[in-house]
């Protein structure tokens, strides 16, 4: 099993980044996927999920209405979308596989820095 979360970076507040989950390994289309992030010297948080086919979406309250998870299944990869980022969304943001799995990641994660 392989994730690789890639597009983190410097951000504005306000600003928006969108994160992708390349993975490989498993059959995609049959798992529920979950974004997580850990802010430093914080523990791991619960971001968003969505189930296999991408019907059904859940975000957690800090982050609804600012974020959304979707994913393709032709690309194996899930995405979270980021807008009207502010300093608190700063933190290593990872996917795992399986609904609202806020275990310890598997794969190396993605920075993401809001500063003006």
């Amino acid at each position: 099993v392989r994730l690789m979360e890639s597009g983190g970076g410097l951000a504005h507040p306000g600003g928006s980044l969108r994160l992708s989950c390349s993975t490989s390994g498993f059959t995609f289309s049959d798992k529920a996927m979950t974004w997580i992030r850990q802010a430093p010297g914080k523990g791991l948080e619960w971001v968003a999920t969505i189930t296999s086919t991408g019907g059904v979406s859940s975000h957690t309250e800090s982050v609804r209405g600012r974020f959304t998870i979707s994913r393709d299944n032709a690309k194996n990869t899930v995405y979270l979308q980021m807008n009207s980022l502010r300093p608190e969304d700063s933190a290593v943001y990872y996917c795992n596989i399986g609904w609202k799995d806020v275990g310890n990641p598997r794969s190396q994660g993605t920075q993401v820095t809001v500063s003006s």
